[in-house]
């Protein structure tokens, strides 16, 4: 008996519902945590990718490692963000002050990012950029993205509660992004990544009870930051810890080696990387609407 026209319609489009449909290929997104001076090692990461030729779809960062994915955005070499960041010293970016929400002040940092970035405005990043801070009153992570001047963004990312005063962006009132998100790997997602890198510093181990109230203070935020270490794992494909053991937040003078330590963590990740960039396609994550306030 012969078919049925609706009928041969609805089996026609029924056969290419289930066809297999092409997916996009791998976009790569690259999630730098804080760390202050540690953060150098960002750079011996992005040194190692660079050489290697592993492409960056989207870059995003808290505390010290918005200071390396905006430069590294905005198209300043990683091998020149070495160069400043291992010379650096922390009066180059703030100074003591007696404000009563902070004992210093990052006016400096304005000046010091001019220097390092090749534009100051998100739209005119390189790559996309995510840089992301922290509602005080509210604890809930602030995402900046897409549009407007990267330097408060940034300011706010790295303003560590205690050390520096909160930076006001509209009614908001931030401090450090690691207070809510210790990686943007989320971000990273919400800005095209198929696959995301986490570049996790952990803190030291305390060997010795704190002896001052910044030591305090820092102590308290690495355990926050460890109880909500699984957040971001969940968002995250591959973590590159690099090896910082024995160096601490100021180190600013072992510019040379966090940068090594970096590039010596990147490279161990490199055979995972690549075996991304060799599949032709990869299916793409389904996230919805994003989830993270922006600023």
């Amino acid at each position: 008996m012969a078919r049925r026209p609706a009928l041969h319609a609805a089996l026609r489009h029924r056969t290419r519902v289930r066809r297999p449909r092409a997916g996009i290929r791998p976009r790569i997104g690259l999630a730098l945590g804080g760390g202050f001076a540690r953060g150098i090692a960002h750079t011996g990461v992005l040194m190692a990718f660079e050489r290697h030729g592993i492409p960056l779809h989207c870059v995003t960062g808290v505390s010290a490692g918005s200071i390396v994915a905006a430069a590294f955005a905005s198209g300043t070499p990683p091998g020149e963000i070495a160069r400043v960041g291992s010379s650096m010293r922390f009066r180059d970016v703030a100074r003591w002050s007696l404000h009563r929400m902070g004992f210093m002040v990052s006016e400096r940092m304005t000046r010091f990012l001019e220097g390092l970035l090749r534009t100051s405005r998100f739209e005119e990043m390189r790559i996309p950029l995510g840089v992301l801070a922290t509602d005080l009153c509210t604890g809930e992570p602030v995402a900046f993205r897409d549009t407007g001047d990267v330097f408060l963004p940034i300011r706010a990312s790295c303003s560590y509660p205690g050390l520096f005063p909160p930076v006001r962006s509209a009614d908001r009132m931030l401090v450090d992004g690691a207070m809510s998100v210790e990686i943007p790997a989320l971000l990273a997602r919400e800005l095209g990544a198929t696959h995301v890198i986490s570049v996790y510093l952990p803190a030291p181990p305390c060997l010795q009870a704190p002896t001052d109230v910044f030591q305090v203070v820092r102590r308290c935020f690495q355990i926050m930051q460890g109880r909500s270490e699984q957040g971001w794992r969940k968002a995250t494909d591959l973590v590159i810890t690099p090896e910082l053991r024995a160096i601490e937040w100021d180190g600013f003078e072992s510019g040379p080696e966090l940068v090594s330590a970096g590039e010596a963590a990147a490279l161990a990740a490199l055979p995972t990387i690549q075996s991304w960039l060799k599949s032709p396609f990869s299916k793409p994550s389904a996230l919805g609407p994003p989830k993270i306030a922006l600023g």
